[in-house]
């Protein structure tokens, strides 16, 4: 019986984000800690679990890190991670292969491409035959040391990510065909000179949806493993930047590169319908304001908290209580004033100041009176798949404050929009809202889409804006559309 371990470290860094991300704001789950937190979840690693128990074999825990999206990951951080992930692996005897989860747009300090630096570095350990397949995010930004220093690719097939586990499965099936030596995986990898817009990522949707079920069409051939679509990761500047396919062929290096500039070609032929046209924060508030449907989602595209911004913008919430908007919910990370209505209490009438204190990108802090609902720990559970595929939810002790009919909510961490039950632990219903603003993009949709009467995406400031043109990009190569 084959000794497959599996583990992984997942970061996607903001290189336009300012503030490093240390070693401690990664969650670490190490040995068979790993099942508890990851068993259940709808994330590849439980995919990896699942997969290895159907086929009889044991699964071999070792480490996995994750942590929210911001800047570039420190050295010494990385250097721990990795370090922590060899350890493990060094202490299972005999190992012969390893499932690895990575996200694929992790940026750090001296390695732009950091997850082809984790598996240079395996690879330095365990040699070049040694079977390591590898789950990607779909937006990452994949580079020829990740398929060269890979055995096979495999990424998320969907955005917002609700495929996750099924890739997990996906790995554990092709790493055993490999051990088995019933497959020989040959990869190529196609890039199209271009940066996707982030609005433009959702698979549900055109371009991608039919670029994905082409993908899926390719996997029909015996000779195809697996056809990979990765969107991209727009706000890291890198020379890796942008879309990828990568193919995996059982043997069949010609017709994978074949395959995989089809796929690209098909993205590139569309790049120049691929136009923005969305409302500034004052337009989309009052679209909101006047709809007489409800709930409307107004997404804060500049604070994208996935995308690595710092979800304490206050650019809509100001346009909001502007023009004295009504039934609103605006979570804003402000671990400051948490504490101050900590102190005061519930029940209590508090003014405070919110948000906007990260940086100046994002707008101001805003005046805002009202009683204090409630303090919660800001832990809550996500059964659905959802994007992320994680279980376990932690924003932080977070605080519920009532402003006439609309609802502020202030958290100690950082949480990304992609849960229903982010709102539903705090005792509010979404669906009674008239307005509501996530500070997303794409990934949001899987939770609020089934909701929403109405979406508008709203073009705002910020570390995450939506448009590419407002970044300075020093080391992308070039030409690339649409900079160039």
């Amino acid at each position: 019986m084959y000794r497959i371990a599996f583990g992984g470290i997942m970061h996607e860094s903001n290189t336009f984000n300012n503030i490093s991300t240390e070693f401690d704001a990664f969650s670490c789950t190490i040995g068979d800690d790993i099942f508890s937190v990851w068993k259940d979840s709808h994330h590849e690693v439980g995919g990896f679990i699942q997969g290895l128990e159907e086929q009889g074999y044991t699964p071999y825990s070792t480490f996995m890190a994750t942590a929210t999206p911001a800047g570039p990951v420190t050295d010494d951080a990385f250097d721990k991670l990795t370090n922590l992930l060899i350890q493990e692996l060094k202490a299972i005897p005999n190992l012969d292969g390893l499932l690895l989860a990575l996200h694929g747009a992790m940026v750090v300090e001296s390695f732009p491409d950091a997850d082809g630096e984790v598996l240079r570095r395996l690879r330095k350990i365990y040699g070049q035959s040694f079977p390591i397949v590898v789950t990607l995010d779909h937006h990452a930004n994949v580079s020829e040391q990740m398929v060269d220093q890979s055995t096979a690719l495999i990424i998320y097939k969907t955005n917002p990510h609700i495929d996750q586990r099924q890739r997990g499965i996906q790995a554990t099936e092709l790493i055993i065909s490999i051990l088995r030596d019933e497959v020989t995986p040959t990869q190529a990898l196609a890039k199209p000179p271009m940066i996707l817009n982030i609005l433009h990522q959702n698979t549900s949707a055109e371009p991608m949806s039919s670029i994905i079920n082409m993908a899926n069409q390719m996997e029909n051939d015996d000779n195809v493993l697996v056809a990979n679509v990765a969107a991209g990761y727009p706000y890291a500047d890198v020379s890796e930047i942008g879309p990828s396919f990568v193919i995996v062929s059982d043997n069949n290096q010609e017709l994978a590169q074949t395959h995989a500039d089809q796929l690209s070609n098909m993205l590139w032929n569309s790049h120049d319908q691929l136009t923005l046209n969305l409302p500034d924060a004052s337009c989309a508030a009052y679209q909101a304001i006047g709809s007489d449907k409800h709930p409307v989602i107004l997404v804060e595209m500049g604070d994208n908290i996935g995308g690595g911004s710092p979800g304490d913008s206050t650019i809509i919430l100001e346009e909001l209580i502007k023009q004295k908007a009504g039934g609103f919910v605006v979570v804003l990370y402000d671990p400051e004033c948490v504490e101050t209505c900590i102190k005061s209490g519930v029940g209590n009438e508090i003014s405070l100041k919110v948000g906007g204190k990260t940086d100046q990108l994002h707008g101001n802090p805003v005046a805002i009176t009202g009683k204090i609902r409630m303090i919660h720990d800001g832990l809550f559970v996500e059964s659905e798949p959802r994007h992320g595929g994680q279980k376990y939810h932690d924003q932080g002790l977070t605080a519920v404050i009532a402003v006439e009919n609309s609802i502020v909510v202030l958290t100690s961490k950082r949480q990304t929009p992609f849960s229903l039950q982010q709102l539903l632990s705090l005792g509010i219903n979404p669906q009674q809202m008239h307005i509501i603003v996530v500070k997303a993009a794409i990934a949001y949709r899987a939770a609020y889409e089934p909701i929403a009467d109405k979406i508008i995406e709203v073009d705002t400031p910020g570390l995450t804006a939506v448009n590419p043109q407002h970044f300075t990009y020093q080391k992308v190569r070039r030409p690339i559309f649409p900079l160039d």
